[in-house]
């Protein structure tokens, strides 16, 4: 209990000292008041945003980066989704590299767009009202985003909150993503999961990914599943790679495999085609 409630005013004392990096926005800060469904909300476009602390650095997850400044117009034509690389030359806050921005577009009382992006991104709000909400705690914002992801249809924001969910640190970002990978009635965010699974690495990662490969019943979600295999760190995929291409049935998967076994560009995966062509 004293371990938890340590967490609990660690997250609230974060999200407290996180600002974006915000500009041509009607900015306004206000406080976290225990609803966030009932806090992001607005008739007129506006949008909303809060800090999460993610499990590792997010130095130039922006949209663009000119070599000497990286940012993202979130309005209009130059409105873009996430890109992750490096930010070059471009001087990066310690706070942001951390911690990323969670931003969502509202309209008509309307969630449209789920987004989210390094503090350390500078972010164009198109003049709209841009309403920063301070103090969100990771559980209020996983369950949020579990919860959106469950009632709205469009991918535009099932995809985004799932992005965010994924970035989370601790244990219960990984619970949620294992369940939905497991459980989700769509097979696009089965897959969806499995993908932001690989890139927490771990056991249980692999583990739910190896599951899906064998029990998913979709084969879109299998195919996926073995490209959240060739996406695991440091080469860990490749082993379970060989062995789907060896005793995957389903022609389609074997093939994905062969296929990823080829990109890996990782001396056991050469060893294991050559042996499988020289036969």
């Amino acid at each position: 209990m004293k371990r938890a409630c340590l967490f609990l005013l660690a997250s609230v004392a974060f999200g407290q000292g996180q600002q974006p990096n915000v500009s041509n926005a009607k900015f306004e800060m206000r406080a976290f008041f225990g609803d966030l469904s009932a806090q992001i909300r607005s008739d007129a476009p506006t949008w909303f945003g809060y800090a999460i602390k993610t499990a590792r650095s997010h130095e130039g997850s922006c949209c663009w980066n000119s070599g000497r400044e990286c940012g993202c117009a979130l309005e209009g034509s130059e409105a873009r989704t996430t890109v992750r690389g490096t930010t070059g030359n471009v001087p990066v806050p310690l706070e942001g590299l951390d911690a990323m921005a969670v931003l969502f577009r509202v309209a008509n009382n309307t969630i449209e767009k789920v987004q989210a992006y390094s503090l350390s991104c500078q972010l164009d709000a198109g003049g709209l009202p841009f309403i920063w909400i301070s103090g969100v705690t990771a559980q209020a914002s996983l369950a949020f985003l579990d919860k959106l992801i469950d009632a709205d249809g469009s991918h535009r924001v099932t995809d985004g909150a799932l992005f965010a969910l994924s970035q989370h640190e601790g244990a219960e970002a990984i619970d949620r993503l294992i369940r939905r990978a497991k459980r989700d009635a769509s097979p696009h965010l089965r897959g969806q999961a499995l993908f932001w699974l690989a890139q927490r690495a771990g056991d249980r990662a692999a583990a739910t990914i190896t599951d899906a490969i064998v029990n998913d019943p979709d084969t879109g979600v299998k195919k996926r599943a073995v490209f959240a295999l060739s996406q695991l760190p440091d080469g860990e995929g490749v082993p379970k790679l060989i062995d789907v291409a060896r005793t995957q049935r389903n022609p389609e998967v074997r093939k994905q495999a062969f296929f990823w076994l080829g990109q890996s560009k990782d001396p056991r995966a050469f060893a294991f085609i050559e042996s499988v062509l020289t036969k």
